[in-house]
């Protein structure tokens, strides 16, 4: 396989994964020309009523709409569809969304009211709404047929950006799952991860997340569960390796020798499961922390002497929910022995997830691309291992479009931007409808889910503790004891900001790479 320095100058690869949001919900109404959006009058029915694509969207929503396995199936084949073990996946009608969210209730929020029901439908007004995101998409290429990996949640899909595999984990993890982990190695992926396979190669990596929420303009109503990084659950990866954003500009400025380099938001209010105060652009939080922390990555790249031979991908781990119009494609399974300890529906991960956006930005791209290429999340997996000279995780990747065919400069640009407009200010309410400082005592006293995202970062914090300070089996065997006995919302909120205190300590007082 030829080395990138046969073609491309490129020797730094970043990706920038958010939340949560289907294309046409963000670039449906954007007016770029080219793209691949609904045609006038597309609608979903439910109940009698007719929701037609409409715009502009919300900016927060008011309920989380259902992104698990059971929902995606309602939502691409239509209520009453059923996936029967091993597949095939029914026929795809793309005719469900709106009836999903008015009764879903795998997200453990209310369902809407029936006034909001049509907001699932909705579209932004992207140059007036997203102008950051707009300036962006215009000035390099925007890719309207990236899918997510698997038509399911976040883990499994971010499981797959890291490793083009999740283990078979087709839906949000349970607890007795989370058990089965390998509690001190974290999350096991059958053949590794990106960073197991650049470390083997003698190539570099480097993580950042957003663990102050700075970018938010409602960070008092986040959490230090929104911290937590989700990378930190794998094998291999601990949170000694995740730096801060705060870093990341001046950390450019110098030598920097990382061939791959992965971004990680704010997840904000996890233990709500609203998500608000982040900077992730979860459905119930405001879209102007995800703006703002697109617009500092891009111009910590830009202003950088790195940008001449950058990559920045940014994108979506799923469509949270949210219309497409496209019907996800058929996908090569992963085939690197996953079993079925984590599989609940006998998926056969054969079946893209749903469409969401994706910008790719370089000086070597030309501006106002519009890339119609099948793409999903292992394309960023298969771009690096393609660029660098090292073979594929997994048959998905293998398999994998990559974004090489973009580079179609010959020289790097001049004329590209070197900063971003601004976010829009906050549009809309700030919390969720009847949020309060009485309504978060209560939601304290809530029992922890047996599944989700707040039992995952759970678990996450655990082997936080065992990465940083708990590295005896007495000092574990404490953690464990305060992990077990965890029964409530507000006790899982406790531990957590005892976890990251001490662990935030450690990580901080340990000497920072040269650069």
């Amino acid at each position: 396989m030829a080395r990138i320095a046969n073609y491309s100058p490129i020797r730094n690869v970043f990706v920038l994964m958010l939340e949560n949001r289907s294309f046409d919900h963000m670039w449906g109404r954007s007016g770029i020309p080219g793209l691949t959006v609904p045609a006038p009058g597309t609608s979903n029915s439910y109940n009698g009523t007719s929701y037609p694509v409409s715009s502009p969207a919300p900016t927060a929503m008011t309920g989380d709409p259902g992104h698990e396995f059971a929902d995606v199936l309602e939502q691409l084949a239509g209520a009453g569809a059923t996936y029967p073990p091993g597949g095939p996946y029914p026929p795809i009608t793309m005719s469900g969304f709106a009836s999903n969210y008015a009764t879903t209730t795998d997200e453990d929020l209310p369902p809407p009211t029936a006034d909001h029901i049509g907001d699932v439908m909705m579209e932004f007004d992207t140059p007036t709404q997203m102008p950051t995101s707009y300036a962006l998409a215009t000035s390099f290429a925007i890719c309207d047929h990236w899918f997510c990996s698997i038509p399911g949640p976040t883990w499994p899909n971010r499981f797959f950006v890291h490793g083009a595999s999740s283990a078979g984990l087709e839906h949000a993890p349970t607890t007795a799952q989370i058990v089965e982990w390998e509690t001190v190695a974290g999350f096991v992926l059958p053949h590794g991860s990106i960073y197991d396979a650049l470390t083997a190669n003698k190539l570099q990596w480097r993580l950042y997340n957003d663990n102050t929420d700075a970018y938010s303009d409602n960070p008092q109503n986040g959490s230090l569960f929104g911290a937590l990084p989700q990378v930190t659950a794998l094998k291999n990866v601990t949170l000694l390796e995740v730096n801060s954003l705060t870093h990341f500009a001046s950390d450019l400025q110098g030598p920097y020798p990382y061939q791959y380099t992965f971004i990680e938001p704010n997840y904000g209010d996890v233990t709500s499961n609203t998500y608000v105060g982040g900077s992730s652009q979860h459905p119930m939080d405001d879209i102007y922390g995800g703006e703002a922390l697109i617009k500092g990555v891009y111009e910590a790249i830009r202003n950088s002497p790195l940008w001449e031979t950058s990559l920045l991908i940014i994108t979506y781990d799923e469509h949270g929910g949210f219309y497409d119009s496209v019907a996800p494609p058929p996908a090569a399974p992963p085939a690197d022995g996953s079993g079925t300890a984590y599989n609940d529906t006998g998926f056969a991960f054969d079946l893209l997830g749903v469409r969401v956006p994706a910008i790719v930005v370089s000086p070597l791209i030309a501006a106002g691309t519009v890339d119609h290429t099948v793409y999903d999340h292992t394309s960023a997996l298969a771009t690096v291992e393609r660029l660098f000279g090292f073979g594929a995780l997994t048959a998905r990747d293998a398999a994998a479009n990559d974004l090489r065919h973009l580079f179609t400069q010959t020289t790097a640009r001049t004329d590209c931007p070197t900063t971003l407009p601004a976010p829009v200010a906050r549009m809309g309410r700030v919390l969720p409808d009847g949020a309060s400082e009485a309504a978060a005592a209560a939601e304290d006293d809530l029992p922890l889910e047996d599944s989700g995202n707040l039992p995952a970062f759970l678990a996450t914090a655990r082997k936080a503790a065992y990465d940083t300070y708990a590295t005896t089996p007495q000092e574990r065997a404490i953690v464990d004891e305060e992990y077990a006995a965890i029964t409530t919302r507000g006790e899982a909120k406790a531990f957590v900001a005892r976890v990251m205190a001490k662990a935030t300590l450690v990580r901080d007082s340990q000497p920072r790479p040269a650069m």
